[in-house]
């Protein structure tokens, strides 16, 4: 049995990548040099692996941003906007296409199926495909050349690269398919005479939902593929999910199929022993979960294993994580300031590579060989869950009593409006922002000197209160109308709330890329969540004491929280989100009490969270808003709740958007330029809408013509007194000057609205 990765962490163990493309990118870095930084992560990452004895070595994995835009420009899928001309696409149209430029806006980013990782949406409209270059070639030739690693190339699969691509019609994807396939076989063929053996198509979507016509169309995908370069060998590799056309996929002309008997609920396992497993192909057996962080339960993977070896024999069992380890931080060794409990049950990305090779030195040399790693596995297991911060006798005894508390406000929305337009009397088009302003250098460098003690907690404070007072002046001279105060002393959305909640704890250099050099250090929610203080009322109330413009509070939700957490394996996901809810109730009263009268409690990660298969989603959707109910269902009527959702297709959640029953909803719509609206054409929402009108993610400032448009455009759907005009996200990356400039464009593009409007009613 052989043991194999299917993808590594590209940022690096101190996050060497990301450095190295915002060097590059500021002009701080000659590109020649960026090129030999990046090789030499790259090399090193590989070496790692090789080190570790894993038998097949996945190259190609590696990303100057983002894997599904290499595979865009490798087809030479570039949006005319971007000015090329048909030569090998440098760097300039690259991260043009990924950031955006002065001339041209980026494509849309969203998230890659419902993991937290954003991939950029190729752009099928107005463009031809051809091969620009062999990427997975030259990823081979480089590991053969300079470590002697014989790679299996990475590559995506045909079918899930154009579904999660964009600008054609139904009626063309079979076109598509015929454009595409010739490339995907050259790309083959060419490998094959470099010697290549195997390649890993990845295939995810074969664990979404999917119809008769989508399984006709795979397997002719695959017919052609085999056809097309015969001296390969293509391992077809699905994750996040079982897959539900078992036979139809096991069945295809492919020599290996790679299975996630993680995330699968158990049925890929069940498949196999009710139906078998072909004895001409290969089986991967992804054990080891690519996506948590917990350390593996090597008593069961050893019965799973087993169990599979019942129906496959073990020579054709390639052991290996349930998907690529990107989604993982790199060395949990590292994590020696937590408590000893947690991190001897931390597994990260190295290793993870270390218990598949325990699994398969199992299988090689029998279990006495490895009894003492699968029992230490076990005792560390058993000493978290045996600890204080899993067995908090107030949460539990909140949980017990969940069917008494409130999740529903006490009046309807169309009351509740009534009280809010006389306390807030705000004007036509209300302007705001998300919530975050820029973090600079400044700020950053003033909460790390205050983390390592050099400052003292006076002098942090009063820091912090010179930004909010500061920003607190530049929206009132902006003349937005509903402002915030900042988040200065926030470090990131999820992890400044994690911090004050117990339950909670925070790795060192815990790092995951979250998209482009956007890296987050995700919390990890290891024991019962509970509030213990409040969080954020210091800092909201005294933004408030400081104009006469209501200042909102700005919370993220239980979902969010949720999803962009590394949560407990030892519970459903819903309860852990139920205990986040109730904690952040405490917090939103907290507030309210305080004076604060509009409270934002920001829910990104709602729908990145679907299950893959749409029969899972009504069970989700429900757990989910009774979270978020949860959450902001005692506040008063005149109580204003917003929350916040951004890069994610919205339209077939609508009514979950609806049940949220928040007063005010902002959606990103600028990256998917405007998109979203065409939802509302056919679906009649009563409350109140802040669609995104321009895009933070990139570093351009938009019009006023822009953005005047992007408000026309809505305005054809929505009632003006429902709409709110904001950013489509929150400005923390953003500098100064960008932010300052784009939402002065902002402002003035709402003002010639609200004139026109004005003209439009006198008639």
């Amino acid at each position: 049995m052989k043991s194999a990765n299917l993808g590594y962490p590209r940022i690096g163990l101190n996050r060497e990548w990301k450095k190295a493309l915002e060097a590059y990118w500021s002009g701080n870095l000659a590109e020649a040099d960026f090129h030999e930084q990046l090789k030499s992560i790259r090399l090193r990452h590989l070496e790692l692996q090789q080190k570790k004895g894993i038998d097949v070595i996945p190259v190609g994995d590696f990303t100057y941003y983002d894997h599904v835009l290499d595979t865009a420009v490798m087809f030479g899928l570039i949006p005319p906007r971007f000015g090329w001309e048909g030569a090998d696409p440098d760097l300039s149209v690259y991260y043009a296409m990924a950031r955006g430029s002065r001339e041209a806006a980026a494509c849309e980013m969203t998230k890659w199926f419902n993991t937290n990782y954003h991939y950029i949406v190729p752009e099928l409209q107005s463009v031809s495909p051809k091969l620009t270059r062999n990427r997975p070639l030259e990823a081979y030739r480089e590991a053969k050349t300079e470590l002697g690693i014989k790679g299996r190339p990475v590559i995506i699969g045909p079918y899930t690269f154009l579904k999660l691509s964009k600008g054609y019609d139904a009626g063309q994807l079979d076109s598509w398919i015929d454009q595409l396939l010739p490339l995907y076989g050259q790309v083959l063929r060419e490998l094959a005479a470099e010697g290549v053996e195997w390649v890993q198509v990845d295939e995810p979507i074969l664990c979404t939902t999917l119809a008769e016509a989508d399984l006709q169309r795979i397997a002719r995908i695959y017919d052609r593929l085999v056809t097309e370069a015969p001296g390969i060998q293509l391992m077809l590799q699905t994750y996040f999910d079982a897959v539900d056309h078992y036979k139809a996929i096991v069945s295809l002309p492919v020599h290996g199929i790679g299975l996630d008997f993680v995330h699968d609920h158990g049925r890929n396992l069940q498949a196999i022993e009710e139906s078998g497993f072909p004895e001409d192909k290969l089986l991967g057996a992804g054990l080891i979960d690519g996506r948590g962080i917990w350390r593996a339960d090597l008593i069961n993977k050893l019965e799973s294993l087993q169990a599979l070896s019942d129906h496959v024999s073990l020579n054709r069992i390639v052991l290996q994580p349930s998907c690529s380890l990107l989604h993982v931080p790199i060395r949990a060794a590292e994590e020696s300031a937590l408590d000893a409990a947690l991190q001897g049950a931390l597994a990260f990305a190295e290793e993870k590579l270390d218990e598949i090779n325990v699994l398969v030195k199992s299988v090689r040399l029998g279990y006495e060989a490895v009894r003492a790693e699968v029992e230490a596995a076990e005792r560390a297991r058993q000493v978290l869950q045996q600890s204080a911060a899993r067995n908090s006798q107030r949460v539990q005894q909140r949980m017990a009593d969940l069917s008494s508390q409130p999740t529903s406000r006490p009046d309807s929305y169309g009351v509740r409006k009534q009280g809010q337009q006389k306390r807030w009397n705000l004007p036509l088009l209300p302007t705001t922002t998300i919530g975050s302003f820029p973090q600079t250098p400044e700020i950053r460098s003033a909460r790390r000197s205050w983390r390592k003690g050099e400052w003292s907690n006076e002098r942090y404070e009063a820091f912090i209160q010179e930004q909010i007072g500061a920003w607190i002046r530049i929206q009132e001279e902006l003349e937005l109308d509903v402002l915030v105060h900042g988040e200065f002393e926030r470090n990131d959305m999820v992890e400044f709330f994690g911090e004050k909640l117990a339950g909670f704890a925070f790795t060192s250099n815990g790092w995951v890329q979250s998209y482009g050099s956007r890296c987050v250090k995700p919390p990890v929610i290891y024991g019962d969540v509970d509030w213990t203080g409040p969080m954020t009322v210091e800092e909201t109330v005294y933004a408030q004491s400081l104009t006469s413009k209501p200042v909102k509070g700005m919370l993220t939700g239980p979902v969010t929280i949720l999803n962009w957490s590394f949560v407990r394996d030892d519970k459903p996901r819903e309860e852990v989100a139920y205990q986040i809810a109730l904690a952040l109730r405490e917090e939103v009263e907290a507030l309210e009490a305080a004076g604060i009268g509009m409270i934002q409690v920001d829910e990104p990660a709602l729908r990145e969270g679907l299950p893959l298969k749409r029969e899972h989603w009504p069970h989700y959707l429900e757990w989910t808003v009774r979270a978020f109910r949860l959450s902001t269902s005692t506040v008063r009527n005149e109580t204003l709740i917003h929350t916040h959702m951004c890069y994610s297709e919205f339209h077939d959640i609508i009514d979950t958007i609806n049940e949220l029953d928040a007063d005010v909803i902002s959606i990103e719509t600028s990256r998917s330029h405007g998109e979203l609206i065409e939802s509302f054409e056919h679906y009649s929402y009563d409350k109140e809408i802040g669609l995104g009108v321009y895009d933070i993610h990139s570093p351009r400032v938009p019009s006023v013509e822009e953005i005047d448009a992007m408000i026309e455009r809505a305005l054809r759907v929505l009632e003006p007194s429902q709409f709110w005009i904001n950013p489509d996200c929150g400005l923390k990356t953003r500098r100064q000057e960008e932010t300052v400039g784009a939402l002065r464009n902002m402002v003035e593009a709402t003002k010639r609205a609200r004139t026109r409007f004005a003209v439009k009613t006198e008639k």
